[in-house]
This record gives C-alpha cells, structure tokens and sequence, in this order.
C-alpha cells in the first residue's frame, strides 16, 4: 500500500497530511503552543473529594483536571526515593497496566502458558492504573503542593487539558516510563521470535526504577539502536527534573517536539514511501534528525521546489475542506452523516443514490462494507474520540452482520489511536470508542456559529414574533410607571408578521394592549434580539419618525413573508411599505409614494421606472 508524508511549513501554522493509496488518510496542524506530552511543574489549586480529581494550575488559560487513577503516591517533582516503592498496593499486582500509552503496549511479564525467561533480572512491582483509583484524591494531594504533571490530552471546548504524574517520555524506538518497572512490547508486532528477542534486551537496557515500552520501530533494530535511543532519554528526564527543581511552578518544564519532528519520530517508518516537505530549513533539520534516529531511511525525503502549492499540487485542499460536512458520499452512491456533540459522536449509514445489488439485501449489505472503510478512515482524518455510536444500515442476515463488523476491524487496524469496539445489535447499532487527544479536526477547524450560538437551528420568525407579542404583554402588566404607547425595533422578518397583513396583528394587538404600537424594523438586528421602549405618544411618535400622505420615499423591495406567493414588501429606513405589485423589483431599490401612512407600516405605489441594483452594505 503506497504511503506518503505531505508537509506544508507555513509561517502560521504546519500542515502534515499522510496519504495511503492516493487518499488523504491524516491530517494533523499545528499553530500555536504544543501541549500534549509536554512536561509541567504544576501547583494543586483545588482537591475535589466528591470528584476523586484534583484541579492543577500549569500556566494555561484553564486549570488541569487530574484525576485520581493518574496520581503516583507521594508524587514529588524533584524525584528522590522512588514513588512506588513506599505504595501498600505494590503486593497486589505483577505487571502495569498500560492502559493509556499510545502503541497499546503488552506487559512483558510471562503470561499464561508463557514461561519466563531464564536469567531474566528480577524486577520491582508496579502500580496497577486500576490499583490507583482506590486511593483517596485528599490522601495524596493537598492544596498548594507542587508536582511534575504531563499533559495527556489537550485543552478541548470549555475544558482544561488533562494531566498525569504517571511520565512517559516518547523515543523513536520506544517509550521511558519513570517510576515503573515493567518491560512492554507494541502488539503491532507479532513474530513471536521478534518479541523474545526485544524482551531480553528490554531486560538489560531497563534501569532500577524505570519501565521501557519498545515501540513498533522497534522490530529488527540492534541492541546498541536502542540503548542509544534510551539513553537519550534518560538524559532528556535528568535535565527535566533538574529544571523542575529550579522552576517555580506553574513552569513549562519541556516542551515535545515540533509537530514535523513528531511526525518523523512516530509516523515516518519503514512503511513510509517517502516524505516531501516544501520548506528547505524543515528539509535540512528532518535530515539531520534522521541522521540521528534512522539513517536508513534518509532518502526518502524530498523536497518540493514547484510553483503550485504542495498541498494543491497533491489535490489535498479539495479534502480538507471537505473535513466540516456532515455528509460524507461514499463511492457506492451511499452517504454517511456524522453527528458530534457533546457526550457522543453517531454516525448514520445510508444507501442514498446506490441501488445497484441483485436483490435489497446484497445492496444493504455492499453499502454497509463500503460504510465500514469510509468511517475507519473517517474517525482518523477528523480524529473524533471518545463514545461513537454508529447506525448501520438493518441487515436480517447474521452473516452479513459478522463480515460487516470484521471489515470494520480491519481497516481500524490502520488506525494508531486506540479503539474498543462492541459487538452489532439486533437494530444495526454499533457502540465503540476511540482515544481521544484534543480537539477534533472539526473543532479546530471552525468556531461555533455566532448567529445561532452553535445549534445548527434558529426559532422561525414567526415563532420569534409570537414570543415579542407576549413580552409586549408582560411588559403593560408589569409596569410601574403609566405610558401610552411603546416602540419595537426587531428583525424585518419578525417586523412584517407582528403588523401582519393589512396591519390586521398590530392592530389587534393595539386592541388587547390599549397602548398604541410602533413597529420598526433593523436589518443588523439578530433575529431573536428585539428592543422595546416606552413613554407618551409624542415622544415615541418623534422617535419612530414616520412619512407622510404623497412622500415619496427611496425603498428596498423584497419578498414578503406574510402574503406569499410572489407578495412584496418594501422598507425604508425600517419603516414596512405594503405594495398591491413589485415582484419583478425583488432586491433592487425604487421609488414609492405613501398613499395611507399608519403607524407600524404605510399603503405605497411603485414610482415607475425607478429601480436600480441595490448594494448589499446599504440598510434596509
């Protein structure tokens, strides 16, 4: 399968895309600080017993959420005596539970049916992640104390990044874990030979008080290979505790690699055909960073010179703008909707425009395989975590329903994130998650919408105008002082259905209030936003500034929402004019004279031979 890095250095932001046969498959950006795996000295500033979390100021914008099952006890940030090695629970348990590292590793430790290694060193206990959430949040942490956190996952919406004292610092060929004592290999290899083997020399590369996790870069490297990754680690965490003893917290202790450094260190592999980058500074340091890590695979970077730019040139912003829709066409003729919110993301499978099976049964069951890849690639190019319900297309057929699912699992097998899936119900539902990190694409990419707060919805103008009636209502019932009349400046929308037709629903609601009504209009005003002022008749009739018999007046004519049917309104200066005809002026400015001017709108003839264009900056 052909594999590709596309890297676009912007002064602004870095966009890495990875691409496996021809589609896009990753993004990943950067533009701002890097958060996640960085290192922190962090002061507590709230301990919350009935949450077992506490709250850690880290110098950004919102506290750290740091939760019991991620504290070492008696975690310090200036290292001495080993944390675990005072922890009661240590008798409880063997082997660690790695739970939150991103290559999934297996604990070393000889498992069922597996015997032990002959001469294998003797090692420490470690803490079990399971063994920690029985621990107390108030046992550990106190108010004030000073710690060593690392970022696990990001800042996302309204919440804080999340935090944990349990470090691991990221090689190229594996993981140094301070404070554990367990040796794990990635599942992604499998040979059992190759495993034996990284065991061993995870065996004698691993110091006192320290776990080792050998990555899948791992496989078929030497032994000098990855004592020089871990000792450059090491090194890396002597300086950090060094500088997390002169810091006065909160401090930014370490910072993790920029995101191309990144890319190169966990994705850019023997898997990898090549990496172009279209910066020759990044070209030169990538370089000379695989001089470090992998000088064999130092020829397959290229650096692109063209005219066009690099992410058009590989026909990748076409993609990426299309990362924001809901709707995502399969190459079936099917579509999928993806739905985020809040708790979960669902995810619908339909056959849209593809009939193409023998029979109903085959066409369900083409779109659901077809679904099944899309989503896969899908997950990983928006990068949703967390709850994702998916809604497959009903299959009667239990096979059906077995090879769907098996060719779900197997494209999530390219998937680096962690993912759990459960099995299909009677309904076509399928429950899974997947690790999340920070925002998703779509998150980063967009802000909620400022006119609708991020609903996706607005109410109807008619609805608005019904809940500005009742206000009008409540505002004479309530009122302390008397007044006789009141002016309302609201959406046009909302103005043309509260005078209604002829004036027929100001007029009544003149009737009901006993108060006389102004009804004006402003085309900036929100469409659920009103503003209603009182006083006596003089004054509101000042300030509402109507027109007179025979005025003729410069008006913006545009389709009227209570007559229908090629009706038209027109506003001047937020004042409705009622036309008999006009539909071939829609959006265009003309002359109109009054012929009956009331107070919340005025009857109007066209000015033949008048209209003109109208700017779409002019007010209505």
């Amino acid at each position: 399968m052909p594999k590709e890095i596309i890297v676009n250095v912007g002064d602004r932001e870095t966009r890495i895309a990875v691409v496996e046969d021809g589609r896009l498959a990753e993004l990943h950006i950067e533009r701002e600080e890097r958060v996640v795996g960085s290192l922190y000295k962090g002061r507590v500033s709230n301990v919350l017993p009935g949450m077992d979390a506490a709250f850690v100021d880290i110098g950004l914008e919102r506290n750290a959420f740091l939760y019991v099952g991620d504290v070492l006890p008696t975690a310090t940030e200036e290292g001495g005596e080993s944390r675990d090695s005072r922890h009661p629970a240590l008798a409880e348990v063997d082997d660690v539970d790695e739970e939150e590292d991103e290559e999934e590793a297996e604990s070393a430790e000889a498992g069922p049916g597996e015997p032990a290694s002959a001469g294998r060193r003797p090692r420490r206990r470690s803490i079990r992640r399971s063994v920690l959430r029985h621990q107390k949040i108030k046992d550990v942490l106190k108010v004030g104390q000073e710690i060593l956190v690392q970022v696990i996952k990001g800042p996302r919406g309204t919440k804080g990044a999340r935090v944990s004292t349990r470090i691991s610092l990221p090689g190229r060929c594996l993981v140094l874990m301070p404070e554990a004592d367990n040796i794990g290999i990635s599942r992604k290899i499998e040979d059992p030979k190759e495993r034996d083997r990284l065991r061993k020399i995870g065996d004698k590369l691993r110091e006192p008080g320290f776990g080792i996790i050998l990555r899948t870069e791992a496989e078929d490297k030497t032994e000098a290979e990855l004592k020089a990754d871990k000792e450059f680690l090491m090194k890396l965490w002597r300086q950090s505790l060094e500088a997390a003893r002169k810091a006065k917290a909160p401090a930014l202790i370490h910072q993790d690699l920029t995101l191309v450094y990144k890319t190169i260190r966990d994705v850019f592999g023997s898997d990898v055909n090549r990496l172009v980058i279209d910066d020759p500074a990044e070209f030169e340091k990538a370089n000379e960073l695989l001089d470090l890590v992998s000088p064999k695979l130092r020829g397959r970077i290229h650096l692109y010179s063209g005219d066009v730019p690099i992410f058009d040139h590989y026909k990748l912003e076409e993609e990426i703008e299309k990362l924001t829709r809901r709707k995502v066409w399969l190459r079936s003729g099917g579509y999928l909707v993806f739905d985020e919110t809040e708790a979960l993301t669902v995810i619908d499978v339909n056959t849209g425009k593809y009939t193409g099976g023998a029979n109903l049964a085959e066409t369900i069951f083409k779109t659901n395989v077809d679904a099944a890849n899309e989503i896969a690639r899908q997950l990983r190019l928006r990068d949703i975590g967390g709850i994702i319900v998916i809604d497959f297309i009903d299959m009667s057929n239990p096979r059906d329903r077995q090879a769907v699912m098996k060719a779900l699992e197997t494209a999530l097998k390219k998937d680096r994130s962690r993912t759990k899936i459960s099995s299909i119900s009677q309904l076509g539902l399928v429950e899974m998650t997947r690790k999340r990190t920070g925002e998703t694409m779509t998150d980063f990419l967009t802000e909620p919408c400022h006119y609708c707060g991020g609903r996706g919805k607005l109410p109807s103008a008619e609805s608005v105008s019904m809940q500005l009636e009742r206000e009008l209502a409540r505002l004479v019932r309530t009122a302390k002082k008397p007044f006789e009349a009141l002016l309302v400046i609201c959406h046009p929308d909302v103005a043309e259905l509260l005078v209604g037709p002829e004036g027929e629903t100001v007029d009544r609601i003149e009737r009901d209030l006993q108060r006389a009504v102004f009804v004006r209009s402003s085309p900036e005003m929100h469409l659920e936003k009103w503003e209603i002022a009182t006083g006596d008749m003089a004054e509101m009739e000042r300030r509402a500034a109507g027109f007179k018999r025979q005025q003729v007046v410069d008006c913006l004519v545009a389709r009227s929402l209570v007559h229908g049917d090629g009706g038209v309104v027109g506003w001047a200066g937020g004042y409705l004019l009622a036309f008999s005809d006009g539909r071939r002026f829609v959006g265009q400015r003309v002359k109109a004279r009054i012929t009956d001017p009331r107070r919340s709108y005025a009857e109007a003839v066209l000015v033949p031979g008048t209209g003109k264009p109208v700017d779409k900056g002019e007010p209505i």
